[in-house]
């Protein structure tokens, strides 16, 4: 299974797991204003991250910066711009766990782990994306200024 199926089967983990302890994180408003483990977010890694379609899968979803990117989503909102509509702490929180917002989102939680369903065995105790990959994608995202 891959982390583009792990992501999509998101809601609660059964059975024994080989647990990763995640970075603390704390939430102010509607932001997590502080990067995850003070890790510096790689702008280019991001965007690989978002278009890639096993890994954050993002496209699947959103529509990306990048009109040329076939077979882009709809589901949520585009993320041209998404940098001159939220704050990067804003766009870590709904990486980190948009259900924090609106526990009704589709937007998968990539940095949680637990109360997960249909999750496959090797996938379980484990976030879809790691601090580093969120911080990423974070720089990425923020970095888009423009609709």
């Amino acid at each position: 299974m891959s982390r583009l199926a792990f992501a999509g089967a998101i809601l609660a983990s059964g059975g024994a797991s080989t647990a990763v302890a995640l970075e603390p994180y704390t939430i102010v408003g509607d932001a997590i204003p502080r990067s995850l483990g003070d890790l510096a977010g790689n702008a280019m890694r991001g965007s690989a991250l978002v278009r890639d379609r096993e890994r954050g899968n993002c496209l699947i979803c959103h529509q990306g910066a990048d009109a040329s990117e076939p077979f882009q989503g709809t589901i949520g909102p585009p993320l041209a711009g998404v940098g001159a509509r939220l704050d990067a702490g804003q766009i870590r929180l709904r990486l980190v766990d948009a259900s924090t917002l609106n526990p009704q989102t589709v937007m998968p939680p990539y940095f949680r782990t637990e109360n997960l369903q249909d999750v496959a065995p090797q996938y379980r105790g484990k976030p879809a994306l790691s601090a580093q990959e969120i911080e990423d994608v974070v720089s990425y995202l923020a970095s888009l200024k423009t609709f």
